[in-house]
């Protein structure tokens, strides 16, 4: 192809994939980000201290799992408030778009899928673009993937480096994902010791050696001439059948029938470079936590309770569905092969995304390049100049238009929703109770009860709470106390399988704010030991009137 159409098309890819992923950053921010901005504001005046949390009137440790990425938030709050948190994300989502693009046609190199399979991908990724440290390993999870490709390929010592770098800003920015860095090399690593296995061709030298042993032996004494000469007869026709297996094992590996099997010896220098990043979880200002914060998750409750965290339901899963509909298309009906690694890697990403709603974001983010290498396979295959012709079409003065207009008109359909949000949401959020708080109640004095999904927020306003969205922090498993579940009891007061008066009465709450629609809520107003002392649209405030006066 042309250069100068090449450059011609990656200008206008990028241009449309930054107002694409614009369009796709929301302007109200999420729930995480609240507490993210204290948590940086914290550890800048305190620094890291884990014997307590400090925004709750618990008294819990706190294991800070994304201390570097809370501090650079709360600087650039510091610096652009709301505005400049909203503005980072964009940046940050156009910093992801482009990586997922500059990937996709580095390994694949082609173009065009990778620019249409990148605006898809974003388009999974909508429900996990925030101001979240997610935002930021989703891209050193792509920029992964490209340097173990780009090792395994020249074998050049700067992919190494890199390699051992991302995983110490992983550990610092985001732990509770760094468990997962590891699962980007076992494909490559699977593979590799399956060939090695393979070509060790161990039944061959074991019957080969147990024939040898028995010439050795046998010609050790006279008379033996005829046993020896059949076993050499053996022996010559055992070798003569593995030359042939030889001979088609590599015809089959050129040209195989569904998957490709391919034996790179750089992957040694990868299991190398997957050994010396363990280490890296040390190199932290939190311990071991790397090592144990996901275990100690998955131990826990909150899986079985978060949105987010629940098993997925194929069927409800559009997005799944259409990446498996896609590949299994391809393979089934198509002469197109995949590789053993693509095959592993597309597999992996499935079933995790199928035990947690939230790692389809990590099937969209990996799982695009195999699903890119069968689209151009595909291509490559029945129609080699398709794509080099559409991109051509594609940077001519009509193909521009059509492209930039269809880019922009899709993004003001995505934008239009949100245009007159607002930062914080005062629906979702207690914007003007909470300020009633802050004026009308002594907020170090008093024990609140508070939902989940508004809990930042409240500590945003420096009220301590009973709970907020570090789901974590409130389990046995990271508190120490098996008989302190803060997360069980909230989930037990708040959908009422629990009489709330015995939970109120454990943490002694002297005021209570809940949603009004909430389930509590129609108990607690006709309870004459709950005085309303604030009413809304979205939130009512009581204060209980039996509570202990020794707070």
């Amino acid at each position: 192809m042309d250069k100068k159409v090449k450059i011609k098309f990656n200008v206008l890819a990028v241009i449309c994939i930054m107002i694409f992923c614009f369009a796709l950053t929301p302007i109200s921010l999420q729930n995480d980000t609240f507490y993210t901005i204290k948590i940086g504001e914290h550890i800048l005046e305190n620094g890291i201290d884990m014997s307590q949390d400090p925004f709750s009137f618990h008294e819990i440790p706190y294991t800070y799992p994304h201390w570097l990425y809370d501090v650079g938030i709360y600087l650039i709050y510091k610096v652009g408030g709301m505005l400049g948190i909203y503005i980072s994300t964009i940046i940050l989502s156009c910093i992801l778009g482009l990586t997922i693009y500059y990937t996709n046609r580095k390994i694949v190199k082609n173009d065009l899928t990778s620019f249409v399979l990148t605006l898809g991908v974003m388009c999974i990724l909508k429900a996990f673009i925030a101001a979240r440290a997610q935002l930021v390993t989703f891209i050193l999870f792509a920029i992964t993937l490209y340097f173990i490709e780009s090792f395994l390929e020249t074998k050049k010592k700067r992919y190494a480096v890199g390699l051992i770098i991302i995983p110490i800003i992983i550990a610092n920015v985001h732990l509770a994902v760094w468990p997962f860095y590891f699962i980007l090399f076992l494909p490559y690593i699977a593979e590799y010791l399956i060939t090695v296995v393979l070509d060790m061709h161990l039944i061959y030298k074991i019957m080969l050696k147990s024939i040898t042993f028995k010439i050795k032996k046998l010609s050790k004494k006279t008379g033996n001439e005829e046993k020896i000469a059949k076993l050499e007869l053996q022996s010559n026709a055992l070798k003569e059948r593995f030359n042939k297996y030889i001979n088609n094992q590599e015809k089959r590996r050129k040209n195989p029938y569904k998957v490709k099997v391919e034996r790179q010896d750089a992957t040694k220098w990868l299991i190398v470079i997957a050994i010396i990043c363990v280490f890296t979880g040390l190199l932290t200002p939190l311990g071991d936590t790397p090592y144990t914060y996901l275990l100690n998750t998955m131990k826990g409750n909150t899986t079985k309770s978060i949105n987010e965290h629940l098993p997925m339901v194929l069927i409800q899963s559009k997005y799944t569905l259409a990446i498996l509909a896609i590949s299994l298309s391809v393979l089934i009906f198509t002469d197109t092969k995949i590789k053993l690694r693509d095959l592993f890697l597309l597999g992996g990403l499935t079933v995790l995304a199928l035990m947690s709603r939230r790692q389809l974001s990590l099937l969209a983010l990996i799982g695009v390049i195999p699903v890119n290498r069968l689209i151009c396979s595909l291509f490559n295959k029945y129609d080699p100049q398709g794509t080099e012709q559409m991109i051509k079409h594609s940077v001519s003065w009509y193909g521009k238009a059509i492209t930039v207009l269809v880019i922009v008109l899709c993004s003001i359909i995505t934008f239009r929703p949100q245009a007159r949000s607002k930062f914080v949401s005062e629906s979702s959020y207690p914007v003007e109770a909470t300020e009633f708080i802050k004026n009308n109640l002594d907020v170090q004095n008093i024990k609140l009860y508070n939902e989940y999904n508004y809990g930042s927020y409240l500590l945003y306003k420096d009220i301590p709470v009973f709970i907020d969205s570090r789901a974590d922090l409130y389990t046995p498993e990271f508190n120490k106390d098996k008989n302190k579940d803060i997360f069980t009891d909230f989930i037990n007061v708040s959908s009422i399988n629990t009489y709330y008066e015995t939970i109120f009465d454990k943490y002694n709450f002297t005021h209570i704010i809940i949603f009004k629609n909430a389930k509590l809520n129609l108990f607690l107003s006709r309870d004459e030991n709950y005085k309303l002392l604030y009413n809304d649209d979205n939130f009512v405030i009581y204060e209980r009137l039996n509570h202990k006066n020794n707070i």
